[in-house]
C-alpha cells in the first residue's frame, strides 16, 4: 500500500510542482527548450554520456526503451520496469535522492523531472551535468523522449519511438472522431469510512489524465480549475459522470483486497456510470507513471469509453 501511495504521489508532485519549477527555469543559467533544461558545468559531448543516473521511473523506462540500458549507472528505488532496472544501483527515492550515492557513481549525466527542486539546485554545484524533462502531459513525455535521445546520441531511435506513439494516438483519434463524448471521472485516491465513500481525489485540470480523457474520446466531468480536487459523494452525484475510472495499481495482496471499485460506488445510483455498470479499475502500476507506456493506458481507456467504436 505504501508503494502505491508513493507512486500516486509522484504523479501529483510531477504536476503540481511544475509551475514553480518553470519559474525557476526562467532564471537559470542553463538552456531552456519547451521546459526541458540542461545545465552544463563543463563542456559536454553526448558521446561522453556513458554513465547516466535516472531520478524517476518514467525516465528510466525511456532510457531502456532507447536502448541505453548499458549506460544507466543508477536509478531510484521505485524504478522497477523493465525488470532489468532492478539490477541497477539504487540512489535513494524520488523525494529523497541520496546525493552521496549519486556522486559516488561519477555519472556523466543525471536526468530528472522538473519537479526535482533539490537535485536541480545541488547537483550542478557538485559539478554534475543535469538534464531536466517535463512529464506533466503527453506532449511533454513525447518531447522528453526526443530530448533524451538527442542528448545521448540516439536521436534517430528516439524519433522513431515518438512516431510510433503518435501513430497509435492517431488511430484512437480516428476511431473516436465524431462520436458522442461521455463525461468521465478518474479517481486516483479515495477515503472510505465504514464501507462508504467519503473524500475522493480525482483528475481535474492537471494535464496527464485530463489530456488522456480527451484523447480517448471523452470529456472530464469536472469543470473546475483545481489540478487534483477532493470531492465528496455529493460532488460525484452532481457531476454525474457516464464513466468512472479508478486508478488502483495493485502492488500487493492488501491492495488487491481493497481494489473493489464497483462495490464502493454501488450506492450512488443517481450516477449514470453506476447505474449502467460503467466503472472500471486500472490496476497496472504504469497507470501512475507518466512515461512511454502511457499509450497502453490511453488505448485501454479509449476502448472502455467507446466500446461501440469497433476496436480490432
Amino acid at each position: 500500500m505504501r508503494r502505491k501511495i508513493i507512486l500516486v504521489a509522484i504523479v501529483l508532485l510531477a504536476f503540481t510542482a511544475s509551475y514553480s519549477a518553470k519559474k525557476a527555469m526562467q532564471g537559470s543559467r542553463g538552456r531552456v527548450s519547451d521546459f526541458n533544461l540542461i545545465t552544463y558545468p563543463k563542456d559536454p559531448n553526448s558521446e561522453e554520456y556513458r554513465l547516466i543516473v535516472s531520478l524517476a521511473p518514467s525516465i528510466t523506462e525511456i532510457l531502456f526503451a532507447l536502448g541505453l540500458e548499458d549506460r544507466i549507472a543508477g536509478v531510484t528505488r521505485y524504478c522497477d520496469f523493465p525488470p532489468a532496472a532492478r539490477t541497477k544501483t539504487r540512489v535513494g527515492g524520488y523525494y529523497d535522492p541520496n546525493y552521496e550515492s549519486v556522486v559516488r557513481l561519477c555519472p556523466d549525466l543525471v536526468i530528472m523531472l522538473d519537479g526535482h527542486e533539490g537535485p536541480r539546485r545541488y547537483l550542478p554545484e557538485l559539478g554534475l551535468n543535469t538534464l531536466m524533462v517535463n512529464h506533466e502531459g503527453i506532449s511533454g513525455i513525447l518531447n522528453s523522449i526526443t530530448v533524451i535521445g538527442k542528448t545521448c546520441g540516439v536521436g534517430t531511435k528516439a524519433e522513431s519511438m515518438v512516431q510510433d506513439l503518435r501513430s497509435r494516438m492517431e488511430k484512437i483519434r480516428q476511431k473516436t472522431q465524431g462520436l458522442p463524448r461521455p463525461r468521465v471521472v478518474i479517481s486516483v485516491e479515495k477515503n472510505i469510512e465504514s464501507g462508504t465513500l467519503k473524500d475522493i481525489c480525482i483528475s481535474g485540470r492537471e494535464k496527464f489524465y485530463n489530456e488522456m480523457i480527451r484523447l480517448a474520446g471523452g470529456v472530464n466531468a469536472y469543470d473546475g480549475d483545481v489540478a487534483f480536487p477532493i470531492v465528496s459523494r455529493e460532488g460525484v452525484i452532481q457531476m454525474n459522470p457516464d464513466v468512472i475510472i479508478e486508478i488502483i495499481p495493485a502492488i500487493d495482496e492488501k491492495d488487491l483486497e481493497q481494489a473493489t471499485a464497483s462495490n464502493e460506488w454501488a450506492d450512488l445510483l443517481q450516477v449514470n456510470a453506476v447505474r449502467k455498470g460503467r466503472i472500471y479499475d486500472f490496476r497496472e502500476d504504469y497507470a501512475v507513471i507518466p512515461g512511454p507506456r502511457f499509450v497502453l493506458i490511453l488505448e485501454k481507456m479509449a476502448r472502455l469509453i467507446h466500446p461501440e467504436a469497433g476496436w480490432e
